[in-house]
């Protein structure tokens, strides 16, 4: 359904306007209580913001640590999908979440992938067909004071060669 909205959407605006405006707005994302604050022309960078309000309010007045973790689930993997096209397949493979101090205030994290690591990641692929990219970010205050560090491993393959690999049967060793 996403995919579907998104494509009528790509016909009338930018990519950056799609995620900053219409991202924040999804039923998946807007239950995190997660905004899009800014997204650069190349989707290289975003930055979003977390609210405290009543809705993410945890019985010890800081916001739940859920709405911290899945404010920032999807971002990464948005990102890579619209900067490397259609030829890639991207997935979540693992995250974890450190916390360090309760955030009684809005929290914020910026997404950011640099030239050289998209070109570190496609150099991976051509080599060898997939590869799985580490990221860390850090959710932090409005002066950069560390609420949680954050751990992502995405999963990034070629298309060809994930579809080869998923149809091609396994020898059982049994």
């Amino acid at each position: 359904m996403y995919k579907k909205i998104a494509k009528i959407l790509y016909k009338i605006f930018t990519p950056a306007t799609v995620y900053k405006y219409f991202f924040s707005i999804s039923p998946m994302y807007r239950r995190s209580t997660g905004k899009i604050k800014y997204v650069s022309k190349n989707l290289d960078t975003i930055n979003i913001e977390i609210p405290l309000s009543y809705k993410n309010k945890n019985y010890a007045d800081s916001i739940f640590g859920g709405s911290l973790f899945s404010a920032t689930d999807p971002i990464y993997m948005m990102q890579l999908i619209k900067i490397l096209g259609d030829s890639y397949i991207i997935w979540d493979k693992y995250s974890s979440i450190h916390y360090i101090r309760p955030a009684k205030e809005n929290a914020y994290a910026s997404f950011i992938f640099s030239k050289e690591e998209i070109d570190n990641i496609k150099s991976g692929i051509r080599k060898n067909g997939e590869i799985v990219w580490d990221k860390k970010l850090s959710i932090t205050d409005k002066n950069g004071g560390i609420f949680c560090f954050l751990e992502k491993k995405i999963y990034i393959a070629d298309k060809f060669f994930y579809n080869r690999k998923i149809n091609t049967p396994h020898i059982s060793m049994n």
